[in-house]
């Protein structure tokens, strides 16, 4: 029997989840507001609990040495607001806006489009690889809202279909995001959450990530085969094009960009043996990209993307009401029973119900619900807390490339391609989609059942 605090902890979760999935209201708003009254009907009036609201808004981590310099091992912070989330992605924004303005992202296409002298197969293939390259290091949003962009631009003028590759490149951002802790949202919460680092991620999804990225990019070549085989481009296409250079808005800027991007890379490789955490390098490469150009960092701070970042602390809120009342335990005393204790039943069932569950509905507030109740199976069961963490990341990561609203950078791909003309419709998405989650599913289960539980 649920308790009255846990009843209406579930309600409000409930009914936040429906608001998001119709999106009629910006989801920021529903999930500040489904926050609101978890501190205020589930803390304040059901549980009366003043250090429960606290813990929820988790202020006090930022005081805490852990919060900028942890060590391998140290105890996992997973109640309340994920601070080290917000931050380290608000700095990842600020540094990608400077990259975007310098031309960076379309240098980069056009650098690639031209090696491959603008060849319809090679343009999908060279563009599906950086597409999962990009994502590796760099939000997959991020990531599709430039290069859906320049497509569209390179489509038009080789008079080409942009929609394959669009759809392509958005399913390749998704599987290159499951391959370390900083490509998709959910991993970046998983990995902060749990104390995982870049190098463990990239060592057990990068392995597989990167096995399903050369069965997807045959499965996308035999499924437009027709179309890019029909396509054409004339020499007068080719020669109509820009050099890559004419796309640089700023040498200096570009430069200094590249540089940046470089760092971050190196400092999010090497967190692990630094003691550096993401919350850390977040700060760093924000206040290091804002003071390159001070008189340009008031614009860039403009275009932070805070509706994102709001709508990730109303989020964390809500799941630590969930969390605070026990029902995430209870969850994980469910799948324990129906599972039996068996390490191979419990992996399937949690990427095959994260998969299909991030299908429908976005996989960020899927996988922040769920990190609390893999740690609480893992403890009721004695299975590995690695191993359903990496069942979890593969499975709401790819399992959200399936339809158009299962990831942030499905509906910021396919809305790119609408918005320029090219109509995307549910049916034409999931065609391709669902097939291609399906294969990668199948292949992320088969790999983690083989490596870590036989």
């Amino acid at each position: 029997m649920l308790t009255t605090e846990q009843v209406m902890a579930l309600i409000i979760f409930v009914c936040m989840f429906i608001f998001i999935i119709f999106d009629k209201i910006e989801r920021q708003y529903v999930t500040l507001f489904a926050a609101l009254l978890t501190i205020i009907v589930t803390f304040g009036i059901c549980m009366r609990s003043s250090s429960a609201i606290m813990r929820a808004l988790n202020i006090q981590h930022f005081n805490e040495v852990s919060f900028w310099f942890s060590k391998k091992g140290s105890e996992s912070k997973m109640s309340g607001i994920n601070w080290e989330t917000i931050i380290f992605i608000t700095g990842m924004m600020i540094m990608v806006e400077k990259m975007g303005k310098s031309g960076f992202f379309k240098w980069l296409c056009m650098k690639i489009a031209k090696l491959v002298k603008y060849k319809p197969i090679s343009l999908m293939v060279s563009f599906m690889i950086m597409s999962f390259g990009l994502a590796m290091f760099i939000d997959s949003i991020t990531v599709i809202l430039f290069l859906a962009a320049v497509t569209v631009e390179l489509a038009q003028l080789l008079k080409l279909d942009p929609v394959p590759m669009i759809l392509s490149e958005i399913f390749c951002a998704n599987l290159g995001g499951s391959a370390t802790m900083c490509g998709d949202p959910p991993n970046i919460i998983i990995g902060t959450t749990l104390h995982y680092s870049f190098k463990d991620f990239i060592k057990n999804t990068g392995i597989i990530a990167l096995m399903s990225l050369v069965a997807i990019v045959i499965y996308f070549l035999l499924v437009y085969r027709k179309e890019l085989v029909n396509e054409q481009v004339t020499q007068e296409d080719i020669e109509a094009m820009p050099e890559a250079k004419e796309v640089i808005n700023s040498q200096k800027d570009f430069l200094v960009s590249c540089v940046i991007f470089l760092l971050a890379v190196i400092l999010l490789i090497t967190h692990e043996r630094t003691g550096v955490t993401v919350g850390f390098i977040g700060v760093f490469i924000a206040i290091l990209t804002l003071i390159t150009d001070l008189k340009d960092s008031l614009d860039v701070l403009k275009k932070i993307d805070y509706k994102t970042l709001l709508f990730f602390i109303g989020l964390f809120v809500v799941v630590s009401g969930l969390e605070e009342t026990g029902l995430l335990k209870l969850l994980a005393k469910q799948i324990e029973v129906v599972s039996r204790g068996n390490t191979i039943v419990i992996v399937a069932i949690i990427i095959w119900v994260s998969g299909i569950a991030s299908a429908v509905v976005d996989n960020i507030p899927f996988a922040a619900t769920m990190i609390p109740v893999i740690h609480s199976l893992a403890v009721a069961s004695g299975v590995d807390l690695a191993v359903l963490v990496w069942a979890l990341a593969l499975g709401t990561d790819v399992g959200g490339s399936a339809t158009p609203i299962g990831a942030s950078a499905n509906v910021v791909g396919t809305s790119v391609a609408i918005k320029n003309g090219y109509i995307i419709t549910w049916g034409k998405y999931c065609k391709t989609s669902i097939p291609a989650t399906v294969i990668v599913m199948f292949i992320s289960m088969g790999m983690i059942i083989i490596r870590y539980c036989l």
